[in-house]
């Protein structure tokens, strides 16, 4: 068995919500679902939630790293999107998996830490750009881990691999709600993450 095992990254954009910022603002997030064996990220199962406004500010900081790459673009903000309308929702959803399913196949790209600590944490972007820059106490790997140790609601990875087979089947077909097994590592039930303004 000399052939060495293929990597890959599953992700997927799925469930949802809509969020109250106050009694005049709502927003919808998303769950980002990451499954991988691929060497470059810290943890292989996370599960965070993003808004749309932080996938602008992830594609902005990418394109200012990678001048060279031309990046996929996000479905465009439109001032007729209904957040009560589930095909504008859902519309905007497969969007935003298909940009970071094209982001996720650039090695390039995949070596930014911005991109790692945007799937695998739940850090503003503030916080996401004080950690990069050496700012904070903490490293991207670390954020990453403390992130996962305190959502620990995923089987331990290599059990989940064992047993997840069958079920990444049925995780390959993404839906705007939960999908199929009620396995941890599938529905995780991400909480919504913490009021960030950046503009």
């Amino acid at each position: 068995m000399s052939s060495r095992i293929q990597e890959f990254v599953t992700v997927l954009v799925r469930d949802p919500r809509i969020q109250k910022e106050d009694s005049w603002h709502s927003y919808i997030d998303y769950e980002i679902f990451i499954h991988t064996n691929s060497i470059c990220f810290t943890r292989k199962t996370s599960c965070v939630r993003r808004r749309y406004r932080e996938f602008v500010w992830l594609r902005q900081r990418l394109q200012s790293n990678a001048v060279l790459i031309q990046l996929p673009e996000l479905p465009s903000r439109t001032p007729f999107f209904n957040m009560n309308n589930p095909n504008h929702v859902d519309h905007r959803r497969q969007g935003l998996q298909e940009f970071l399913e094209k982001i996720l196949q650039d090695a390039l790209l995949l070596s930014d830490s911005r991109l790692h600590l945007f799937l695998q944490t739940q850090l503003s972007p503030e916080d996401m750009e004080a950690c990069v820059s050496g700012q904070t106490k903490y490293t991207v790997a670390d954020a990453i881990l403390s992130f996962a140790s305190l959502n620990r609601r995923f089987p331990i990875e290599d059990e989940e691999e064992k047993k997840g087979k069958d079920d990444a089947d049925s995780d390959s077909e993404s839906s705007s709600s939960g999908l199929g097994p009620s396995d941890d590592s599938i529905s995780c039930g991400c909480k919504a993450s913490p009021a960030s303004e950046e503009s």
